[in-house]
């Protein structure tokens, strides 16, 4: 970071260098690192919630030092606050939406969630077609072979398409 970026200033103590998996420990608020296990991501208890507003977004070019300066003085206006840079590298739009279901190729985009206890496939598809254009379905026979029970769900997971002929029939009449 020091070669690449000297105007960041950043040194060693301001950085954490971490396994995927340690991060999601991280940025859930648990503990980490040596010492400490991931088994407490299976721990599916009552935990206190902890609520925030997270929006993501890709750049289709780079950001100049003023749109930098920008995003940093916004950074400093909040108490409470932290922001992700995944460098995805600039191909996206060279991979068809039909090769794989990732949904971030153009733009931001917020539209909707399953209603609290609903996680049918009906109720799932008007966002889920939206979301992950021709690729919803074919992601809901997936989720019905491996995880049939919906174990793994939130309220924009993809619900399992198995087990529910009748909802199929209807979605067939519709």
């Amino acid at each position: 970071m020091g070669k690449s970026f000297p105007e960041l200033g950043l040194e060693q103590q301001d950085c954490l260098a971490m396994s995927w998996i340690e991060s999601v420990l991280y940025f859930a608020g648990l503990p980490y690192g040596p010492g400490h296990s991931i088994d407490v991501l299976l721990d599916r208890g009552l935990q206190e919630k902890v609520f925030y507003n997270g929006k993501s977004d890709f750049v289709e070019e780079p950001i100049s030092q003023i749109g930098l300066e920008g995003i940093w003085e916004r950074v400093l206006e909040e108490e409470n606050m932290y922001m992700i840079m995944d460098p995805l590298g600039g191909r996206m739009s060279e991979i068809s939406t039909a090769e794989i279901p990732f949904p971030y190729r153009r733009g931001d985009l917020d539209l909707g969630v399953n209603e609290e206890g609903n996680q049918s496939y009906s109720t799932a598809r008007i966002w889920g077609r939206k979301y992950f254009n021709g690729n919803f379905k074919r992601l809901a026979q997936v989720k019905g072979v491996v995880d049939p029970t919906n174990f793994f769900r939130s309220e924009q997971s993809i619900p399992p398409l198995v087990g529910m002929e009748e909802e199929i029939v209807q979605l067939a009449l519709v």
